[in-house]
């Protein structure tokens, strides 16, 4: 029986999973993953603490989601939780200085990982495969 090629959506689903795993793999290293990243990014480029329900909405996840993430970042000593003044209600997530070190050092680790796979695309084609996934994200 003749074997065919994986459709188009196929092969893109994979390239994607193949670089998410890269990242990981890239991130793994300094006890981070993708979404606990992705949190410490959003505290830091707050640039104070955060709700966590807004947390949540900036890291477009259920606050559940992000109470879990919290917990395990409070538990690696990246951030702090804190009362929130205005609203008793309410607890905030703070960075701490481990916290924002390690975020610094995730982004590193990131950059150095893309660039590693972007080198594996010809130069010739780089800027038309930027194009083309820059034509996919406007479509989405």
């Amino acid at each position: 029986m003749k074997e065919t090629a994986p459709r188009l959506t196929v092969q893109i689903l994979q390239a994607l999973h193949a670089v998410e795993d890269g990242l990981e793999v890239a991130l793994e290293p300094l006890g981070l993953s993708l979404a606990k990243l992705n949190v410490l990014s959003r505290l830091a480029d707050a640039g104070e603490p955060l709700p966590l329900g807004t947390l949540a909405d900036r890291c477009a996840c259920v606050r559940s989601n992000i109470t879990q993430l919290v917990d395990r970042l409070e538990a690696d000593k990246l951030v702090v939780r804190s009362d929130d003044p205005h609203d008793r209600r309410s607890v905030r997530a703070e960075l701490t200085a481990e916290g924002r070190s390690r975020q610094a050092a995730g982004l590193q680790a990131l950059d150095k990982a893309e660039a590693e796979w972007t080198a594996r695309i010809p130069r010739r084609h780089q800027e038309a495969f930027f194009e083309a996934l820059q034509a996919l994200r406007d479509e989405a």
